[in-house]
């Protein structure tokens, strides 16, 4: 952002594209908050903004009304990033994706409006357009029936940021990611390819055909991204794909890993052609709302899963 000296609130904080943001924000001279359970999240993504004296960590759980509008008193602008992310075990247990979602983005918007916070950025998901009928899909495409608990929550908190941005005044931002890479990742393919392939070199057993098609994004590029959004999007409610214009396969990706690595392993499919209930086959973002005010991604896909592999093998 252009503004600095803001007073931030971050909600999942220590998680792994939260953290990054802490530090983006804490850069550019603004005070933040962080609000986390630590359920996903790790004190050690924040080991260096722990060594700011505008930086402020709160352990707390967002389902606790009071608390998080305690501290959300004062605060400019609030960053609702805490969520259950967990797509593929949704349907074993339904109602985490209602209260760590949906509620818990009530609560939150609750705490701004009784704060007089001005503007609410909330990180949504490209996964609220189930099976799209439009490749790739505009933030404008028809809504399909929902495939995952995880994107009808996503929608329904969009669904109360849109409403309480025309009831109450506030100005909302909506990021549907795509899936993101790169330092301090934490779930995803790429880390369960790593991990299977560390334990086992001679074979991958791998969900679904291996011909899913994905989008991925850098996580510094999407922060670059949710950064120009702010500056430049001035609408009541502002709604932005993130995402890069291309896509792979999944056996693409398991190319790229097994070739850095230097393995060759028997590829095990099962599945498919998807991997669990909600895994759409195709996913590919139109992203030119947000390219139109000047963004760009600067990595590929190839190279953010690369990124992702190197610090993987650091961590180990």
């Amino acid at each position: 952002m252009k503004n600095s000296d803001l007073r931030c609130l971050v909600t999942g904080g220590a998680g792994f594209i939260g953290s990054h943001l802490v530090d983006r924000l804490l850069q550019n001279g603004n005070a933040v908050q962080v609000f986390d359970n630590l359920s996903t999240g790790m004190l050690a993504n924040l080991r260096d903004a722990q060594q700011h004296d505008r930086f402020r960590f709160i352990q707390g759980d967002l389902l606790d009304e009071a608390a998080i509008r305690r501290a959300a008193e004062g605060v400019d602008v609030i960053f609702h990033l805490a969520a259950n992310a967990d797509v593929r075990f949704g349907t074993e247990h339904p109602r985490r994706d209602l209260e760590q979602n949906t509620i818990v983005t009530y609560n939150v918007l609750e705490a701004a409006r009784l704060n007089g916070v001005g503007k609410f950025v909330f990180s949504s998901t490209g996964s609220v357009y189930g099976e799209a009928p439009v490749i790739p899909t505009p933030e404008d495409a028809p809504f399909p029936v929902q495939t995952s608990l995880y994107g009808a929550s996503k929608v329904a908190g969009e669904c109360l940021i849109q409403a309480y941005a025309e009831g109450f005044g506030m100005r909302g931002y909506i990021f549907r990611f795509v899936s993101i890479l790169g330092e301090r990742y934490s779930h995803g393919h790429v880390i369960d390819f790593y991990r299977k392939l560390m334990a086992d070199p001679t074979r991958l057993p791998v969900l679904g055909n291996g011909h899913q098609k994905k989008s991925y994004l850098y996580v510094h590029d999407c922060i670059d991204a949710i950064f120009t959004a702010l500056d430049k999007a001035e609408d009541k409610v502002n709604i932005f794909n993130l995402g890069t214009d291309e896509y792979c396969e999944v056996n693409d990706s398991i190319g790229w890993i097994c070739g850095h690595m230097g393995i060759s392993p028997k590829l095990e499919y099962a599945g498919g052609d998807r991997g669990w209930i909600g895994d759409n086959p195709f996913i590919l973002l139109d992203c030119a709302r947000m390219r139109s005010l000047g963004w760009a991604p600067r990595l590929t896909i190839r190279e953010s899963i690369i990124k992702t592999l190197r610090y993987l093998q650091e961590q180990a």
